[in-house]
């Protein structure tokens, strides 16, 4: 099965080359800075002129490796609270990305929460969105999306660390490339106030402190279940060390401040 593209014209180009080079402007990485490898990262998933730059800035930094897992949003209602796809591949403008298999069945067994559904991956923008600079930075990798509805702490710890137990074991190296935008639609000044707050709280590599800090403050993170997901699975995987790469709200962008989304870019060692 082929999943086409959703939001090709909409959020990033639909024309191959010009594709390709709004990756490549955005991936443009210090000469001097060598490819880092990653247990995780975390990403943006707006229109390419919001947020792109802020993507780039984290692939730019990474050596990328063959297998990827995205784990992302459902925003839409329609669909499984936890829906993976487990074979096929999704289609972009730069050509067809596989689906890993394997890694697919693997971590369908260490998790029963997730179930097969291709209803919420099909008009979902967050993970689509990441494929153009996996195909251009990592030609001929292969992946497995995730998207995550709303589901309770418990069951998003639980699959941290079945996720955690997966990578753990796997022969290859693989990507935990997780993905939100940060507080949605108020001012850019209380937007990068409450946005530190979910930051300090994934630096410090706590899922329990970004759920509840979100909660607490009112930070409206549309990724924040993939967020305590990551950071479980960090935890179990034993990871040392967060970095906050580049942040940036939409007004940067649009120069409008009075309603805002953030988005930061961050790498987990």
């Amino acid at each position: 099965m082929i999943r086409l593209p959703a939001l090709a014209g909409r959020f990033y180009p639909t024309d191959s080359a010009k594709l390709t080079e709004l990756v490549q402007q955005y991936t443009k990485s210090d000469s001097n800075v060598l490819p880092a490898r990653a247990m995780a990262c975390l990403v943006p998933h707006a229109g390419y002129v919001y947020s792109g730059h802020v993507a780039g800035a984290v692939f730019g930094r990474l050596a990328m490796p063959k297998k990827v897992l995205i784990l992302g949003v459902r925003h839409f209602p329609q669909g499984e609270k936890a829906a993976i796809n487990s074979n096929g591949a999704w289609r972009t403008p730069l050509g067809d990305v596989a689906i890993d298999e394997e890694l697919a069945e693997a971590l369908r067994a260490a998790c029963p929460i997730l179930r097969e559904d291709s209803v919420a991956h099909n008009r979902e923008h967050s993970l689509e969105v990441q494929l153009p600079f996996l195909q251009v930075l990592a030609p001929g990798c292969t992946f497995v999306p995730i998207a995550l509805g709303t589901v309770q702490i418990e069951e998003l710890v639980r699959l941290g660390e079945g996720i955690g137990r997966v990578l753990e074991e796997a022969k290859e190296e693989v990507l935990l490339l997780t993905t939100s935008d940060l507080n949605h639609h108020e001012d850019d000044a209380t937007t990068r106030v409450k946005d530190r707050k979910a930051i300090e709280a994934m630096l410090e590599m706590d899922a329990r402190s970004l759920y509840d800090t979100c909660r607490a403050e009112r930070i409206s993170m549309c990724g924040l279940g993939p967020g305590v997901t990551m950071l479980t699975a960090l935890r179990q995987m034993d990871a040392k060390h967060a970095e906050l790469v580049r942040y940036a709200t939409s007004a940067d962008a649009s120069g409008d401040k009075s309603a805002v989304v953030g988005y930061a870019g961050m790498i987990f060692t």
